[in-house]
C-alpha cells in the first residue's frame, strides 16, 4: 500500500504521525511526505539569527535527517511562503499538491483534520487544499481509495499543557493504529532531529507522554468500531478477512 502524508510545515510528521509511520515501514507500506514549506518563518529564527531563507535551509537539513529516521520511501519539501498560505490564491497551492499525487499515485492520502489540531492557519488551509484536490483527482484516478486525517483524542488535546490544542469527537475517529515501543522511539529520535526546537521539544514535555495510539478519520467513511490501520480494508486479503470476521459474529 502506498500513503502520502501532505503537510504545511517541517516537523508537522514528527510532532504527529511519525510513530504511525513507523508502524506503517515496518508493515512494508510505502509512505511519502510532501511539506509545503520549509518553515523558516518561524520565530525560532531569531534566537540563531538566521533569516528566514536561512532558517528555511537549516530546517530541510533537518528534515532530511529526519526521512532517514523514518524510512520514509520518499519526501518532498517545497518553498511555498510559511505562515502565508492563506494569502496564496488557493489554485496554486491546489496545483502543486495535486501534481505531486499524481507523481505519487498513492492509494491513501493523509493530512490534517479540519480544526488542523493546533488552529494554525496553515493547518486549516492544508486540510481545505488536500481535500479539494483528492476530489477532484479521484475521479480520474483509480489509485486513489482514501482520504484520512490525521488528528488526536479530545482527550490527548485537553492533556496538552504547553498549547491549546483541538481533538477530534470519539465517533469522528475512524482509525485507531496500536502503536509498540520501537514506534514510540522512532517519534522521539524525529523529533530529535530538530536540533533548532531542542528546547521547545524538551519544554513541551511529548517525548514523555507519546500516545501509544495514533488515530485519523477518514474521508466520507465511518468505521465503528474503528479500523486498526489506514489500509485496512483496502486489499483483497484485508477485504476477505473482515467479510469472514462479520461472518463470524
Amino acid at each position: 500500500m502506498r500513503i502520502l502524508y501532505v503537510f504545511p510545515h517541517p516537523d508537522d510528521e514528527s510532532y504527529g504521525p511519525a510513530r504511525a509511520i513507523s508502524r506503517q515501514r515496518r508493515e512494508g507500506h510505502e509512505v511519502y511526505l510532501l511539506t509545503l514549506t520549509r518553515g523558516g518563518a518561524t520565530k525560532q529564527r531569531f534566537k540563531y539569527g538566521y533569516s528566514i531563507e536561512e532558517m528555511g535551509a537549516v530546517r530541510y537539513k533537518e528534515m532530511l535527517d529526519v526521512a532517514q529516521v523514518l524510512d520514509l520511501t520518499g519526501m518532498t519539501v517545497l518553498d511555498l511562503p510559511d505562515s502565508g498560505l492563506k494569502e496564496m490564491d488557493p489554485r496554486e497551492i491546489e496545483t502543486a499538491i495535486a501534481a505531486h499525487i499524481e507523481s505519487v499515485q498513492p492509494d491513501v492520502v493523509v493530512t490534517y483534520a479540519v480544526h488542523g489540531i493546533s488552529g494554525f492557519f496553515d493547518h486549516l488551509v492544508c486540510h481545505a487544499v488536500v481535500k479539494r484536490a483528492y476530489v477532484e483527482l479521484r475521479e480520474r484516478a483509480p489509485y486513489l481509495k482514501r482520504l484520512a486525517f490525521y488528528t488526536i483524542t479530545e482527550e490527548e488535546a485537553g492533556q496538552a499543557e504547553w498549547v491549546h490544542l483541538t481533538g477530534s469527537k470519539p465517533e469522528d475517529i475512524d482509525v485507531v493504529v496500536p502503536l509498540d515501543e520501537d514506534d514510540l522511539e522512532a517519534m522521539r529520535r524525529a523529533l530529535d532531529c530538530y536540533v533548532t526546537y531542542a528546547a521547545t521539544v524538551e519544554e513541551s514535555g511529548i517525548k514523555r507522554n507519546i500516545p501509544r495510539e495514533a488515530v485519523f478519520e477518514i474521508y466520507q467513511e465511518t468505521h465503528d468500531p474503528p479500523l486498526d490501520g489506514l489500509s485496512y480494508g483496502l486489499t483483497e486479503n484485508e477485504e476477505a478477512t473482515e467479510q469472514k470476521t462479520h461472518l463470524l459474529e
